[in-house]
């Protein structure tokens, strides 16, 4: 029988894995994922994910690809309800696409959008709520935070705000969203980034920054300088990853096999 991929807009909590990519040691989302695709599918099935979020990252729109069979396209929604069923609790599956021949997950998406989350109430510190948010339990004048930012939009070489990896080619990354906003329910801010590509741990350097100049630890000038350095010694410690969620990617609508 003939194959298709398929594209699965995956939640997940991160608390519990080591991030999304299989490791030798490790709870990790890839390989719950490629387990539930093999007993589904009766064979192994890699799955690629858009984003290789860390470890205690949590995602509401991840992007998983995996090869099925052609059947399975006309019974989408079957296939999903088979693979929420399969999965453990702290993975769902909200969508499933079937896709055109030569959709890649990481490949073809051409924005990313992640979110991140600061609790600055006194109550950011409640079980319930610190392994999903930055228990700062300080306020954060959004202003400040919103200047910060304007910074961010357009292209630039960002290797003094990512972790340092040899294998990259290149640091640039075009960002076309970055704005601060307060909570609705009064009790922090969220910060939201969209952007052709990101880095090692780029967001949750980009948001410790930010946050230091809000509470007056760094002078503003700081982040345009960080976004000329030739390197990252200079960039303080990442925000901590509990507060960052992979929200959602775009592909070419041309690549969707849907009606």
């Amino acid at each position: 029988m003939t194959s298709r991929p398929y594209l699965a807009v995956v939640h997940y909590d991160g608390a519990q894995f080591v991030g999304w990519q299989r490791q030798r040691q490790g709870r990790t989302v890839q390989g719950e994922f490629e387990a539930v695709l093999e007993r589904l599918m009766g064979r192994r099935t890699t799955a690629i994910g858009a984003g290789r979020t860390d470890t205690g990252v949590h995602a509401t729109g991840q992007g998983v690809g995996f090869t099925a069979r052609e059947r399975w396209a006309v019974d989408v929604a079957g296939l999903r309800r088979a693979l929420n069923a399969l999965s453990p609790r702290d993975v769902w599956v909200e969508h499933v696409h079937p896709m055109r021949p030569g959709f890649h997950a990481r490949k073809s998406a051409t924005a990313r959008r992640y979110r991140y989350v600061i609790g600055t109430d006194e109550a950011a510190g409640s079980p319930f709520r610190r392994p999903y948010e930055w228990a700062l339990g300080r306020p954060l004048d959004v202003e400040t935070l919103a200047r910060a930012a304007a910074a961010l939009p357009g292209e630039h070489d960002f290797r003094g705000l990512a972790a340092r990896d040899a294998a990259k080619p290149h640091y640039r990354c075009r960002v076309a969203v970055a704005r601060w906003a307060p909570r609705s329910d009064g009790a922090g801010v969220d910060f939201t980034i969209e952007a052709d590509r990101f880095l090692h741990r780029m967001v949750r350097f980009l948001v410790g920054v930010m946050v230091d100049i809000a509470l007056g630890r760094r002078p503003p000038s700081d982040l345009p300088r960080l976004l000329d350095a030739t390197d990252n010694q200079t960039v303080g410690p990442p925000a901590p990853p509990q507060g960052l969620y992979l929200e959602a990617v775009r592909y070419p609508p041309d690549l969707y096999a849907e009606d």
